[in-house]
């Protein structure tokens, strides 16, 4: 039985990161996979409805508190995720633990300690930035922004850490401005080559 693997999207909201899962999905799918897929945060659950008021502005949490919410959101899956990779599945996340580095990052949170607190959620096998600049995000959504998508200085810096953590391995930047097909070429290239699937 092929181990599971775990594949996270990240990047700036619009950088076409559900598009890309979703294809991916569909990809792996159709290669013979068993595939499980899950999206942070997940307002479902009574941590993630949390989060949701705090994103619209009718909860005040500090940077530090919000982040520890966001990381106790992807727990709440962890058993989960380990027992579907057990099984053989592939898990596609959009959004994982790369978030809370990037947006504790720039509100001026320790990396350390946000690295810290994650290190017992099943790591990420691959690990796609879909990297486009706040003002192309803010283009291709203009209305319903929450507090964080309004934030242009922001998401400069959100964008500037997850440049600085897809340095290292394990991880695949892809430039997200070009036409989806494109990326996800690019990214069923990265599978194969990097994690031989598909």
């Amino acid at each position: 039985m092929t181990r599971g693997r775990l594949i996270a999207f990240e990047g700036l909201d619009q950088s076409g990161k559900q598009t890309q899962a979703e294809w991916l999905v569909e990809a792996l799918a159709a290669a013979g996979h068993t595939v499980r897929t899950v999206s942070f945060p997940d307002y479902a659950t009574s941590i993630g409805a949390e989060i949701g008021q705090a994103l619209q502005g009718h909860r005040t949490y500090g940077p530090d508190v919000l982040q520890l919410l966001y990381i106790a959101n992807r727990y709440e899956h962890a058993p989960a995720i380990r027992q579907w990779m057990a099984e053989g599945a592939m898990v596609v996340a959009d959004r994982y633990a790369a978030s809370s580095l990037a947006y504790g990052d720039a509100q001026g949170l320790d990396l350390a300690w946000l690295t810290d607190a994650q290190r017992l959620l099943p790591p990420a096998d691959l690990t796609f930035l879909l990297d486009i600049a706040p003002e192309t995000s803010l283009a291709r959504k203009q209305a319903a922004r929450d507090k964080f998508e309004r934030d242009l200085p922001l998401l400069s810096r959100v964008r500037a850490s997850y440049t600085r953590q897809a340095a290292a391995a394990g991880w695949q930047f892809v430039d997200g401005t070009r036409a989806p097909e494109q990326v996800r070429d690019d990214i069923l290239s990265a599978v194969r080559a990097r994690l031989g699937l598909l």
